[in-house]
């Protein structure tokens, strides 16, 4: 009932701003310019263990937040352990220190309206703090204790497995989900740390002693950057992280590189039959590419145009004039570390199934031999443009970029020159962007859905051979695991 009430009441607020536009041409609005973004001036300090620390001063309220970034991730976990970053990244906060338990921490943290939060995602590591400004010292010696000693207590790492299962066993109930799994395992291969998931035996077989070995390999001052912004000074906020910071030592491990994706293009569909559902999910693409690709500007525009707005070929075509999907759009991705993916999607009803693979493939093709219209180059730009304000409006967003441009040697305007450059292009560039970057006629098709439903089956479509998903939980059991040392772990080998 609440939900419904809101509902109404959002859409009579609405209905107040629309109203009085009716049957007028938008587009004939005339808006002032924006205002300039004022980019804040962070300031660098290198500790002499290694550790960067990045520093804004904002005193307008006396609170201080800072963002952590560690260079490791789950791409470096043994295949037979998968899960163990996630859990590491956990239990590292949940899991205790040397002067403190979990619990103790929780109830400081409380008292005092802090917290300490902390991650391991596909590439990175995370953590987090907020703490009034009276309360920094605190927030300071609570980060540093998680992050340099943890001690991973048995019963929290219980706690973090019970949560890894449920998300296992509830992995296959939506079936989008499922689509989204298994075209990043057609893309990435299935082996690959970007597409591969824990299982039931992967979490059963990680230890104490693992993501002990885990943290030692790759949690050092060398592979730390930290950022704190709020009611601070430089000379201030570098004693404190020096008082909690500047004795951690070194490390002797060097971390490896993200590892290459190995792909090959071709036209191949791959179906996973799921007899609870009356309509089809469907993801259609290949490998994305680089955001440092100079072509990257042109294809964020053909994205808008093909299916990232409610202006685009996909929904208007796919949706609106075929009548084909309930849900449809796209996106061309990118990263720095390593490829994205180009991906369009649908939701349809089973019994229209082929249709909607023909049409989706047909709207990427026309991105090959059709220009975009001067609506729709606006409506790519605009859309791309209008949002980029939104970059800005989080300090946390927008230091912990700077981190990851900082690390990886881009530069801090790194994001003002893609603005530039999106405003730059123009249909051709879009159109050239797309001969060279879509292989139209080498898209992996990924279908979810029930195949006895299908007005045509899928190897009858010509769009090359079916290969049957096997999206079973194995149950299994932990196999018999070799030593794990943290030279080991630094390969991502056992």
């Amino acid at each position: 009932m609440k939900r419904m009430k809101f509902f109404i009441a959002s859409l009579a607020a609405v209905l107040l701003v629309a109203l009085p536009l009716a049957g007028q041409n938008v587009s004939k609005i005339k808006f002032p310019p924006l205002n300039q973004i004022a980019i804040p001036n962070v300031e660098r300090v290198t500790l002499d263990n290694g550790m960067r620390l990045y520093i804004l001063e904002d005193p307008s309220l006396p609170v201080v937040r800072a963002s952590v970034r560690v260079n490791c991730g789950a791409y470096l976990e043994p295949p037979s352990k998968l899960g163990l970053a996630q859990i590491c990244g956990q239990v590292l906060r949940t899991g205790g220190t040397a002067k403190w338990t979990g619990d103790q921490i929780d109830a400081a943290l409380e008292a005092v309206g802090a917290s300490v939060e902390t991650g391991i995602g596909a590439t990175s590591g995370s953590a987090s703090m907020f703490a009034l400004s009276e309360n920094l010292d605190l927030g300071l010696e609570v980060l540093a204790e998680v992050l340099r000693r943890p001690t991973f207590s048995q019963e929290k790492i219980d706690l973090a497995k019970v949560g890894l299962r449920s998300n296992i066993s509830r992995r296959n109930d939506d079936p989008f989900g499922i689509g989204i799994r298994e075209f990043l395992k057609v893309v990435y291969g299935a082996e690959s740390p970007y597409a591969r998931v824990p299982e039931y035996a992967t979490v059963d077989a990680v230890t104490q002693d693992d993501l002990k070995l885990f943290h030692l390999a790759f949690f050092h001052p060398e592979n730390v950057q930290i950022a704190i912004w709020g009611d601070i000074t430089k000379d201030d906020i570098v004693a404190r992280v020096n008082q909690y910071f500047g004795d951690w030592a070194k490390g002797n491990v060097p971390v490896p590189q993200p590892p290459k994706v190995d792909y090959t293009y071709e036209s191949r569909i791959y179906f996973a039959n799921k007899e609870d559902v009356n309509q089809t999910n469907i993801l259609i693409g290949h490998i994305g590419g680089y955001m440092t690709d100079p072509d990257y500007p042109a294809l964020i525009v053909m994205n808008n145009v093909l299916g990232g707005s409610f202006a685009s070929r996909l929904f208007n075509n796919v949706r609106s004039k075929e009548g084909l999907a309930y849900a449809v759009g796209g996106a061309y991705t990118a990263s720095i570390t390593y490829p994205g993916a180009f991906y369009s999607f649908a939701s349809t009803k089973s019994e229209t199934t082929g249709k909607a693979i023909k049409e989706i493939i047909n709207q990427i093709k026309s991105m090959q031999t059709l220009p975009p219209s001067p609506a729709e180059m606006s409506i790519g730009r605009d859309g791309y443009l209008n949002s980029f304000v939104f970059n800005f409006d989080d300090r946390s967003e927008l230091i912990s970029r700077m981190m990851t441009y900082d690390f990886y040697g881009l530069p801090e305007d790194y994001l003002a020159k893609e603005k530039s450059a999106v405003e730059k292009v123009t249909a051709a560039d879009v159109m050239a962007a797309a001969q060279k970057h879509i292989h139209s006629d080498e898209l992996k098709i990924v279908v979810i859905g029930k195949g006895s439903d299908f007005e045509t089956p899928l190897d009858q479509l010509g769009l090359g051979p079916v290969d049957t998903l096997d999206i079973t939980i194995p149950a299994g059991a932990p196999k018999q695991e070799l030593a794990i040392t943290p030279e080991n772990l630094a390969k991502g080998k056992e």
